[in-house]
């Protein structure tokens, strides 16, 4: 959570079009529930740039400023990438642009709200970008190891970034609300309503198709993501919390993170990362 860059990354999504959304062979589940988180993450995101942006220059600490500044590019990349890649996505699933569009609302009235809704809804939705990408990443090989190379280099990149910046929006709520923890607490639960109902629905819209077995099997996937989600999210609620010293967050980091971002200081493409890419990734000192 150091000295993280912001890496200016753009995927070709005239290519991804092509692309089948059920892109993990190694579970077609977590990719059709990746992708319908997917649908309104980005608007948060633009909600995040935006909320920080607006505040960032009341800071005292020049250090955190920094970070926020460093947040804000990383986050504003996601959110072009994936704002596209729903736009690749609607050509699947014909009812997705309108739940698209009611993301998007959302996240535009938010920002109508006061300065303590917006900074403490900030920090609550950065809880589970977080939690959620420590969960993919160490979860990779049963996700996500035989993948396509496109979709799988987009969402790596951004479990990789969203654990980065872990601890930022943490502490940029905390320099201006410290006494208020009990706000941060409720606006995690919040935060973890809002975007299970916002998933539930796009994935609900995805898995339309299947009958009602493969159907019945996908809900059973997504009630288990749901549950280690919240799970996770238990330490989150207590007093001396933070992000740095969560039980997952510790000194043993996830090797795929470490081995990517090795790669991408090495000007290897990140833009695909087919399975040989992988082993040498991973394999390479």
């Amino acid at each position: 959570m150091d000295d993280f860059p912001v890496r200016p990354l753009r995927f070709d999504f005239q290519e991804l079009e092509q692309s089948d959304p059920v892109w993990s062979r190694s579970n077609p589940f977590f990719s059709i529930f990746i992708n319908a988180l997917g649908v309104h993450v980005p608007y948060f995101e633009r909600f995040l740039v935006a909320t920080m942006r607006e505040y960032r220059g009341e800071l005292q600490d020049e250090a955190l400023r920094k970070d926020v500044q460093k947040i804000i590019g990383q986050e504003a990349h996601h959110a072009f990438n994936f704002v596209n890649w729903t736009d690749a996505m609607c050509g699947h699933y014909p009812g997705l642009c309108r739940i698209d569009e009611a993301a998007k609302t959302t996240f535009s009235n938010a920002l109508k709200r006061d300065k303590r809704y917006k900074i403490g809804l900030t920090a609550g939705y950065e809880t589970f970008t977080f939690l959620g990408g420590m969960i993919i990443l160490n979860r990779y090989e049963e996700l996500m190891g035989d993948a396509d190379p496109k979709l799988r280099a987009l969402w790596v990149w951004h479990q990789v970034e969203e654990v980065e910046h872990g601890s930022v929006a943490f502490d940029f709520y905390r320099a201006f609300y410290e006494q208020h923890e009990w706000y941060r607490k409720w606006m995690v639960l919040y935060a973890f309503a809002h975007i299970s109902k916002e998933t539930f629905v796009a994935y609900r819209e995805m898995i339309r198709p299947y009958n009602f077995k493969k159907r019945l099997s996908a809900w059973k996937f997504f009630a288990g993501f749901a549950f280690d989600l919240a799970t996770a999210a238990i330490p989150v609620l207590k007093k001396s919390y933070h992000p740095r010293n969560h039980p997952i967050c510790n000194e043993d980091q996830n090797q795929v993170a470490i081995a990517w971002r090795r790669y991408f200081d090495q000007g290897e493409d990140a833009l695909r990362l087919t399975n040989n890419d992988i082993t040498k990734m991973l394999t390479e000192p």
